[in-house]
């Protein structure tokens, strides 16, 4: 019997997928400075310098007075920032604009995705498979809403039709969809004229649309030459901040691969802003406090252009390296990633046992490589459904730098090989 179900009272709490491999393979003797090891399980960015970017925070001095609690929305400083940079972004000649009453700050994604949760009402609340292996304890822990699960078809390259949302949303009565866009594992992106599209819907047929756009400075589907950087906001198609039912998250992670800071925000109308507020009261007590005001000169919209430059630029090599490189292996990849720095790879083809994705992991530990097995993807709250998809897929991140991305490849070739 597991330890932990032997103290009353507790449950056992099932890891995430990054933090399961990263558990088994420092098992394995893993840690984050071994030579002979390569994380392609990692889902951060490489955090040091990149040619043509803003150059990187080194030191942080903090005002004696920010040893206090800071606000449970976060400095208003901060607040206002966050929306004049979106204002500036994604808002130029709108009548309505973001103001600090439609941001909250919070620290780090999940904080701010578990505040939303805990607000929700008694509703259903549609989600995507395959998605982010994190929203499935968040959709567990939290009883008052119903998660209702919506497949994607990967002959459809992961892509959900409008059509087809429209029928789900409306038959399945969802009062809110929760999606990260671009997607995390698959990489996929809805932006444009669909995203419009989706935006509209949701005050049409009244559903809180909940955008985790963590990843929405990591274009590819743009122009590789142009000066001007691809990002993608649901921001930008919203008429009235305060009364179009969309939520956005973003944060310093990934878009300014500043992870270890943990910091993001919340934006949306006054009302969400409020109640989340609310559940931060009780569930996290606010961000952290003197790493907020640090972080005003990140959110220079001229800087922001410039990083999002220099990380599509670089990124989008190390993409190009790795798609060709896992093909070339004979595994599949149904769709390229229009986004994020993650290859969501078919296993299929390999042979046994290696086509599994737990499998192709564990033997990948043997030769210092670390992945994310696909079923970790299959977002199964509660465990409702007895079957698991995704059993021959996995997660391969080019989040690395290079040198270590080279390593890590060169050791999945030789675990194939060994199996051919």
């Amino acid at each position: 019997m597991n330890n932990t179900q032997q103290i009353p009272g507790f449950r056992t709490v099932p890891k995430t997928g990054v933090i399961y491999v990263m558990y088994k393979a420092r098992e394995m003797g893993y840690h984050a400075a071994h030579p002979e090891w390569a994380n392609l399980g990692q889902g951060a960015p490489e955090t040091g310098d990149l040619p043509g970017a803003p150059p990187r925070i080194e030191s942080v001095t903090i005002n004696p007075a920010q040893h206090e609690y800071g606000p449970i929305t976060g400095e208003n400083e901060l607040r206002q920032r966050v929306a004049d940079m979106y204002n500036a972004l994604y808002r130029k000649g709108k009548r309505s604009q973001y103001t600090h009453e439609n941001v909250s700050i919070s620290g780090g994604g999940r904080v701010a995705l578990t505040r939303i949760a805990a607000a929700m009402g008694n509703i259903n609340m549609g989600h995507f498979l395959p998605d982010y292996t994190a929203y499935e304890e968040l959709l567990s822990v939290f009883k008052a809403f119903i998660p209702i699960p919506i497949l994607l078809d990967p002959d459809l390259r992961y892509q959900a039709p409008t059509d087809h949302l429209k029928k789900e949303i409306l038959g399945r009565g969802l009062r809110a969809l929760l999606i990260s866009n671009p997607c995390n594992p698959t990489g996929q992106l809805v932006e444009g004229d669909k995203l419009q599209q989706w935006v509209q819907m949701a005050s049409n047929y009244q559903f809180s649309l909940i955008l985790d756009e963590f990843y929405s400075h990591y274009i590819y589907t743009g122009d590789a030459n142009s000066e001007t950087p691809a990002m993608v906001s649901a921001a930008q198609y919203i008429e009235d901040v305060n009364s179009a039912p969309v939520i956005l998250i973003d944060g310093l992670t990934k878009n300014w691969r500043y992870p270890g800071w943990r910091l993001s925000w919340t934006l949306g109308p006054k009302d969400v802003i409020d109640a989340i507020a609310s559940a931060g009261s009780f569930l996290d007590g606010g961000a952290n406090h003197p790493l907020q005001g640090r972080a005003l000169s990140l959110l220079d919209p001229e800087m922001v252009e410039k990083q999002a430059l220099a990380t599509q630029t670089h990124f989008r090599k190390k993409r190009d390296y790795v798609v060709d490189r896992v093909r070339e292996m004979g595994i599949l990849i149904e769709a390229e990633p229009g986004g994020t720095f993650y290859v969501w790879a078919n296993l299929s083809q390999l042979p046994e046992p290696i086509n599994d994705g737990l499998t192709f992991f564990q033997e990948g530990l043997k030769e210092k490589v670390i992945t994310v097995p696909g079923a970790f993807f299959d977002v199964n709250p509660e465990r409702r459904r007895s079957y698991r998809r995704y059993h021959n897929y996995c997660r391969i991140s080019f989040g690395p730098e290079m040198a270590q991305l080279e390593r890590g490849l060169d050791s999945l070739e030789r675990m194939i090989a060994k199996h051919r």
